[in-house]
Order: C-alpha cells, then structure tokens, then sequence
C-alpha cells in the first residue's frame, strides 16, 4: 500500500522537473520533507520496481525531428524478443513494442522512427529492414499530433 506522502511523491515526480540549479531540492522542500528522504524514497521505489525509470524527455520536433513514421512489423513470434532488442538498440527509434496479430492485421512489432525528413525516416526503415531481415512492414507516417504527454498520477 501506498501512503500519503507515497502519493505525492509521485505525483511530483510524474510532472515536468523544475529548470532549477537544484531540481530534486526544490521537489523536496514543495513536499515538506528533506532533499534526502526525497532521494531515499525515489530509489526505494525504484529497488521495489514501482518506478520503472527516471528521465528526461526531448521535445523531438524543438531540436530538429520533425518527422516521424509508426511501423508496424509481421515478426515471426519466436523471433520476436530477438528482432525487438536490433530495432530498439537504433537511435531513431523511441518506441518498439510487441503487440498480438489481429484478424485482417499480421502485424505484431510496432517502432516509432524519428527523423529530420520522411526520406530519413525511409532510410532508417530501409536499414532496420535489412537487419532484421524483414520486408513485411507498413509505414504509418504521423500528419498531426493532437495530444503528447507523461501520464500525471494521484492529481485528484
């Protein structure tokens, strides 16, 4: 079970971080409790896999990737784990997950490729195809974002 202070945490913790010299300091004192207890309780969660990871997400397209394209993979399933661990170790690549095939869609791999141009996003595409040996794809380019944004929890 959670407590109240468990909450709060992380419903800090899931919102943007301060652009402040000492960010996890002005977190702290917003809680009421000392830098150091914050710290000790972030890592807590992460030994006890409630946190999964901490990070910093790039708005992609303010630094340059303007582009995008979901593609979807038919993968062989015993070669899944396998063919999801080559894709996802490319760059480009912020997403790759396994999905279950559909009726009327054989696809079970799903990257998200980003790039400068939708020729880069090709070319990226063409290079995980060679790797992966798999020509069974589609390219769902992205034509407008309505909503991109960190799941927030305990805000109620």
């Amino acid at each position: 079970m959670l407590s109240i202070l468990d909450r709060k945490i992380i419903r800090v913790i899931s919102q943007d971080i301060p652009l402040v010299k000492e960010p996890f300091t002005q977190m702290a004192l917003q809680l009421g409790i000392k830098e150091q207890l914050f710290l000790e309780l972030i890592k807590r969660y992460k030994k006890n896999r409630l946190l999964r990871k901490f990070c910093a997400s790039l708005n992609h397209k303010k630094i340059g990737f303007t582009h995008n394209a979901m593609v979807v993979w038919n993968i062989e399933n015993s070669l899944i784990t396998k063919v999801g661990k080559i894709m996802a170790a490319f760059a480009a690549v912020s997403h790759c997950y396994q999905r279950k095939k559909a009726p009327d869609w054989n696809y079970n791999l799903y990257s998200m490729v980003h790039a400068k141009t939708n020729r880069g996003c090709l070319k990226i595409i063409g290079e995980i195809s060679k790797k992966i040996n798999c020509t069974d794809y589609r390219i769902l380019f992205s034509s407008e974002e309505y909503k991109k944004s960190a799941p927030k929890y305990f805000m109620a």
